[in-house]
């Protein structure tokens, strides 16, 4: 793998560009000019993703696809590269979308990679490491938040991720294992609260967290779920706009509004947070793993903590299939990839010591 063509230059497909071309020849493609107004270590085509003829001639030039498009744009470009044997990676939250590319992974002589961001992603390699290191499971419970640091209002949240994509997790129903069946459940439901180093939160259900781990997990837990992080209150301002309101029929207005009133902040933060529960050597145990991560520095620009978290799970996941260390073609899971192998690489050092990334 030398050449990759990353699609959709917003806020974390520019980073990506950046992190994948310190190793790989980069191109990126996108029918705007990029987000950030910065000098790219990588060229730039103009185009759109919808023109199929366009699409496959780019497809054509490159080893592999990265997709940091919304995940209503993934399935024709993931067809293109099952269709042409290019390795294909995207950061869909979407479980339909999933399922698409999964379908085309069996006959692609070709790595189909999605879910590879933060959630899923990220989240479901640290939560599967925990678990390998029990006899027998119980639960298995997986937290993400990314937050404005100081927040502000009743809905106390920042739009520094794709409002539409917040939206569609928010929407669509999300896979669970409880009391040891696989189900759906509504989404925005389930509410706790988590308290974080004296700081208080809720976490309610949303969909796509947790990528392919029911199936993976079916039969060997009482308990599998993924929550998002919020501070107290947002969920049920969330509920009256998309259920009292049925604003949930009108997603392109629920957008506009929440883009307009929530604009995106410079100083974020992301919370991850994981629970596993079981067995070890016939002893009830429980571990937990917790960590922060915020705005860091890299290549003198200033980086949103979801954007480098999100970019660098990804970017992490391209250089083990570029090593061998991940199959080299077929469909890859988030939580078979071994999290030790994972931090080795120069993207997934990040998760370990973000303040020391080195080009």
């Amino acid at each position: 793998m030398k050449k990759i063509l990353v699609t959709g230059l917003g806020k974390v497909g520019t980073l990506v560009g950046v992190l994948l071309s310190k190793r790989f020849t980069v191109i990126g493609l996108d029918q705007n000019d990029p987000h950030y107004h910065m000098e790219l270590p990588f060229s730039v085509i103009k185009g759109s993703v919808t023109d199929a003829e366009f699409l496959e001639k780019q497809i054509q030039n490159v080893d592999a696809v990265v997709s940091a498009l919304p995940y209503f744009l993934n399935k024709p470009i993931a067809k293109t590269c099952a269709e042409l044997g290019k390795h294909y990676f995207d950061l869909t939250e979407d479980v339909e979308t999933t399922q698409y590319i999964l379908e085309l992974s069996k006959n692609a002589n070709c790595v189909m990679a999605p879910q590879c961001g933060l959630a899923p992603g990220l989240i479901g390699i640290v939560g599967s490491d925990m678990a390998r290191k029990f006899d027998k499971l119980r639960d298995i419970e997986l937290r993400v938040g990314a937050l404005p640091r100081y927040p502000n209002g009743q809905l106390a949240y920042s739009f520094n991720w794709s409002s539409n994509g917040v939206i569609n997790e928010y929407l669509n129903d999300a896979e669970v294992i409880h009391n040891g069946v696989k189900k759906m459940v509504p989404s925005l439901d389930g509410f706790e609260y988590i308290n974080i180093e004296g700081q208080e939160f809720e976490a309610f259900t949303t969909s796509g967290g947790l990528g392919t781990m029911c199936d993976t997990y079916k039969g060997k837990v009482d308990t599998l779920n993924y929550k998002t992080i919020r501070y107290p209150g947002h969920g049920k301002l969330m509920r009256f706009l998309m259920y009292e309101l049925i604003m949930k029929d009108d997603k392109e207005t629920l957008e506009q509004i929440l883009s307009n009133a929530k604009p995106p902040v410079a100083d974020d933060v992301v919370y991850v947070y994981a629970v596993v529960e079981g067995w070890q050597n016939e002893k009830i145990s429980r571990t937990e793993y917790y960590r922060a991560f915020y705005p860091i520095e890299i290549d003198g620009k200033q980086w949103r903590a979801i954007s480098w978290t999100t970019a660098g799970s990804l970017a992490a996941v391209v250089e083990m299939v570029a090593d061998g260390s991940l199959q080299n073609k077929g469909f890859i899971k988030q939580e078979d990839i071994p999290f030790e192998d994972f931090v080795k690489t120069q993207n997934g050092s990040l998760f370990i010591d973000p303040n020391n990334y080195h080009s």
